[in-house]
């Protein structure tokens, strides 16, 4: 009797383990699901899921992009008026940061950075979609995009020597140069917790929504079930209430990421060179 009460328990928790917290379904999942389970493509659509969402997106823009930019007209369309009141305010926005040369140069990135995370955060909130920034993986890979990058600008600004002298503290005066041992070691622990908490940050705010969602969803499958209607595979749309809720924290997590990685980028710029 203890046996089968043990077996039962574990079986119980590795189940736990396998369904994970409550998340909406996406197609990927319904695949994964359905009798093709077991072909090659909705395998490796399953397997590889979170960077499927993500290429999708970057497809997405890709394709607003060069419908907004093909045929660009003296009097724009509303579609082409609406990219380029975007693009001016968040131009606007960075050369108030960083200066009107460095805004206009690191617009690209932080701007494709803002967006993509943004439609990304978004996706958690659209039927059979998923916000692929839910995953640590994926916010990982984009903050060591910035990590990276921000290294790249210290050092092609400052070159190797300057960039060193920015981690020591650009040290100037005895009092400075006894600090060096402190200083150095302290910006570069620095400096490598900046792609972590720009990660953890965003993944776990997303994950958050989207868990927030799912159990929305359960629990309006569950109120329906109790009206008698337990045969029918759906609920009460309860999920919208903690809708308003993702859009106005998945866009203020898309700003923040960006945001930080502008003041990582102004840090390490030489001195002459920030506004």
């Amino acid at each position: 009797m203890s046996v089968t009460t043990e077996h039962a328990e574990t079986t119980a928790h590795s189940e736990a383990e396998e369904t994970g917290p409550p998340e909406v379904a996406n197609f990927i999942t319904v695949l994964a699901r359905s009798p093709l389970k077991d072909t090659p493509v909705v395998k490796f659509l399953h397997h590889w899921e979170n960077p499927v969402f993500s290429w999708l997106i970057v497809v997405i823009i890709g394709v607003v992009v060069i419908r907004g930019t093909r045929r660009r007209l003296m009097i724009p369309s509303r579609f082409q008026n609406f990219l380029e009141l975007l693009v001016e305010k968040f131009h606007d926005f960075l050369c108030g940061m960083l200066g009107k040369e460095n805004g206009r140069r690191f617009l690209p990135y932080i701007g494709s950075l803002f967006f993509f995370i943004l439609i990304n955060n978004m996706c958690g909130i659209i039927p059979f979609m998923k916000s692929s920034t839910a995953s640590y993986r994926t916010t990982l890979a984009l903050a060591l995009c910035t990590f990276f990058y921000v290294q790249y600008i210290a050092i092609t600004k400052r070159g190797v020597l300057g960039y060193l002298d920015h981690l020591a503290g650009e040290p100037r005066d005895v009092i400075a140069w006894c600090m060096v041992p402190l200083m150095f070691p302290m910006h570069i622990v620095q400096e490598l917790a900046k792609p972590v908490s720009l990660s953890l940050r965003l993944f776990g705010n997303v994950l958050g929504e989207d868990i927030l969602i799912g159990a929305f969803v359960v629990l309006g499958i569950a109120l329906f079930g109790l009206t008698g209607f337990e045969a029918i595979p759906i609920g009460f749309p309860i999920q919208i209430l903690p809708f308003f809720l993702a859009v106005i924290l998945g866009t203020v997590q898309a700003a923040v990421f960006a945001i930080l990685s502008t003041i990582y980028i102004l840090l390490v710029l030489p001195h002459e060179e920030q506004p």
